[in-house]
């Protein structure tokens, strides 16, 4: 699934000593070209953004779970984290189901407008000094 390219960029961005959130974003933005080319949707822009930084996770990239957030999201950041331990290949039912879960949802969480809403609340979130 994870584009070859993708984690070429990445380990490039690693290798630059560039912060591991920075090196998830190529992750996120594969994650959001899918959902513009069509090959799937989501239910949000956080939704599309979460599941790039969980596809970062399990390719190997050291991004520490959410300090916010559920115990839950907590948890499935570190499962994904140890995922990238594993040599183990992914359940092919499991990856199957949730494609077709992410098929059958909408494209409007990617469009330019609910990207740019997602931004501008994250941004207003931080504070004037964290912008």
């Amino acid at each position: 699934m994870r584009e070859k390219k993708v984690i070429e960029r990445a380990g490039k961005a690693k290798r630059e000593g560039k912060a591991p959130s920075t090196q998830a974003g190529e992750f996120v933005h594969e994650e959001i070209e899918h959902g513009k080319e069509g090959k799937h949707g989501a239910r949000s822009a956080k939704q599309a953004i979460a599941i790039g930084l969980s596809k970062a996770r399990r390719a190997g990239v050291k991004l520490a779970p959410p300090k916010s957030g559920s115990a839950k999201t907590r948890q499935q950041a570190e499962r994904d984290s140890a995922k990238a331990q594993s040599k183990r290949a992914p359940a092919r039912k499991r990856s199957r189901a949730t494609m077709n879960a992410l098929r059958r949802e909408g494209r409007q969480a990617v469009s330019h407008e609910a990207l740019s809403r997602q931004a501008r609340a994250t941004a207003s979130r931080r504070g004037s000094a964290g912008r």
